[in-house]
């Protein structure tokens, strides 16, 4: 049920960003934070969060662009980012994503990760495997279903993938320390997906991120059988962290040897 709420209210949230992204220029505002918010931010926003109070009352929903109202801490909530990558939604190109997640615990086991614009779909199943469902997607009933999992990664000659919008000179630095074959950019949490089915072995984030923009690609990249860790001591990434924000972090496949910040 749960899983099945999510997916069905990411593709209609999607339908919604695609029709904003599609047609005349929209208007972009600047939150308190100085980060862009559009309508379709707005409008996925209120269509997920209607949907999911009316499946789930009794569970906390924590949303982007709601969470100035949340200031209390959780363990046991569902997170989400309407629309991940506005940049990318702005500069049309593409890389945004809807994401929401189930945390239990302080652990992300249920997610949802969909990228209208690029027609790819991942998520955990109940079972907690991770698949990408091939399209064309019915709200109703899920289509063709392929576990992923993650690489058996070659630490001498690593695929990286790096943030498109937030790169910066201390992650290159850090990525300077790995053997690489191969790097690609890539926006919003379709990076942890890559790493997920394998199309990366490592992400390493050193920038500011908040939960809902890892949660669902965490949750994802759990169940292909990758981890996330903090950058500073290699510990699990948690969730239900006050203020929502998370440290730097690292997404890999096991058996990349880590390297010290």
């Amino acid at each position: 049920m749960l899983i099945e709420v999510m997916r069905r209210l990411a593709l209609e949230a999607g339908d919604r960003i695609m029709e904003i992204y599609d047609g005349p220029d929209f208007e972009v505002k600047s939150k308190s934070d100085a980060s862009p918010v559009t309508e379709a931010d707005e409008a996925a926003d209120a269509l997920i969060s209607a949907g999911l109070r009316a499946a789930f009352p009794d569970v906390v929903l924590i949303t982007e662009e709601q969470a100035a109202s949340h200031s209390l801490t959780a363990q046991t909530f569902i997170i989400v980012d309407p629309l991940d990558g506005t940049k990318e939604f702005v500069q049309r190109r593409g890389d945004f994503t809807v994401n929401i997640a189930y945390v239990e615990d302080g652990v992300p086991v249920r997610g949802v990760v969909y990228a209208p614009a690029k027609g790819r779909l991942f998520y955990t199943r109940a079972d907690g495997v991770a698949v990408e469902e091939m399209g064309p997607f019915d709200k109703a009933q899920a289509g063709v279903q392929k576990p992923i999992s993650v690489s058996k990664p070659d630490n001498g000659a690593l695929m990286v993938v790096a943030s498109k919008s937030h790169r910066d000179a201390a992650t290159d630095a850090y990525i300077a320390k790995y053997a690489v074959k191969d790097m690609t950019s890539a926006g919003s949490s379709l990076k942890f997906c890559l790493v997920a089915t394998g199309e990366a072995d490592l992400y390493p984030r050193l920038g500011r991120t908040m939960e809902w923009d890892t949660a669902a690609g965490d949750a994802v990249l759990r169940g292909a059988g990758g981890q996330v860790v903090r950058f500073d001591d290699h510990t699990p990434l948690a969730y239900g962290k006050s203020g929502w924000d998370n440290p730097f972090f690292i997404a890999l496949a096991p058996g990349v040897d880590l390297k010290a910040g």
